[in-house]
C-alpha cells in the first residue's frame, strides 16, 4: 500500500505490478505477492496471499453513470491462504473477492456508501450496497450468490443504523423486522473509511457479516487529504 509513479506500474490481462508488489492469476488462485513497509512506524510487510475462487462470478453492476462507475464480486466465496515471512504470521480461513472499477475518481461519483457481505447456511453470500450518489440519488443493490453460479436479485429487509464511528461516520446497514444489527468488532476506524464485524439477521437467520462504511465527502475535506501521506508513504521513484 504504498504511492508510486506509474513507471513503476505493469500490467498484463493475468497480472499487475505495481513496485515490488504484485497480484498474478495462476489458473487455480490469484496470488498476492506483497513486499512494503508499513507505516508511520517503519516495519516490513513481505510475503504471500492466495485467494483461492471456489466459484468465479461474471456478473457486474454499475453503481453509478458519473465515471462509469461498476462493481464485480469475482469470488464472493473462496479460500485464503496468508504465509508472511515478516512478520512471521501464517494463517488460513474463508474469503471473498471483488473489483470496482471506473474512468473518475470515486469522489466524482458518490458521496458515501454502505456495504456489507454475510455467509448464510446454506452456504450463499448475500451482499448488500447502498450507494448515494454525488447528485444525491440512490442505489440500492441487493444480491444473492450462490455455489452454482446463479445470482438472485433479493428483496433486502429493512434499513437500519449502526452506531456512528468516533470519526463520526454514519453507517447503515440491513436487518429483519423485529431484529437488531450490532457491531462484534472494529477492523478499520479512520477519518473517511470504516471496517467491522457486525451480527445481523437475514431472512430468519443470526449470522455475522463484514460491514463497511465510505464517506466521499469526508475524504474530500481537505484536512483529511492532509493526513493521507501520513497513512500511506509516497514512492519518490
Amino acid at each position: 500500500m504504498t504511492e508510486r509513479g506509474a513507471s513503476r506500474l505493469e500490467r498484463g490481462p493475468d497480472h499487475l505490478s505495481i513496485g515490488p508488489s504484485s497480484v498474478r492469476w495462476d489458473g487455480d488462485a490469484y496470488v498476492i505477492d506483497i513486499d512494503e513497509w508499513a507505516f508511520p512506524v517503519p516495519r516490513r510487510i513481505k510475503g504471500r496471499i492466495r485467494v483461492i475462487p471456489q466459484t468465479l462470478f461474471a456478473h457486474t453492476t454499475c453503481l453509478a453513470p458519473v465515471g462509469d462507475h461498476h462493481w464485480r464480486p469475482i469470488a464472493p466465496f473462496a479460500r485464503i491462504e496468508l504465509d508472511l515471512t515478516l512478520p512471521r504470521l501464517t494463517w488460513r480461513g474463508s474469503a471473498y473477492f471483488d473489483t470496482n472499477s471506473g474512468c473518475a475518481p470515486l469522489e466524482d461519483g458518490f458521496a458515501r456508501w454502505d456495504w456489507s457481505r454475510a455467509a448464510l447456511a446454506d452456504g450463499s453470500t448475500v451482499v448488500f450496497y447502498d450507494v448515494i450518489r454525488r447528485d444525491r440519488s440512490c442505489n440500492s443493490v441487493s444480491l444473492q450468490f450462490h455455489r452454482d453460479g446463479r445470482v438472485t436479485p433479493i428483496a433486502a429487509p429493512p434499513s437500519v443504523t449502526l452506531p456512528t464511528t468516533s470519526w463520526r461516520i454514519k453507517r447503515g446497514t440491513h436487518c429483519d423486522a423485529n431484529a437488531a444489527a450490532e457491531e462484534v468488532s472494529s477492523l478499520e476506524n479512520g477519518p473517511f473509511y470504516s471496517r467491522s464485524i457486525i451480527q445481523t439477521q437475514v431472512f430468519g437467520e443470526v449470522t455475522r457479516a463484514v460491514h463497511e462504511s465510505l464517506s466521499l465527502d469526508r475524504f474530500k475535506a481537505r484536512w483529511v487529504q492532509a493526513l493521507l501521506p501520513f497513512r500511506m508513504p509516497r514512492a519518490l521513484r
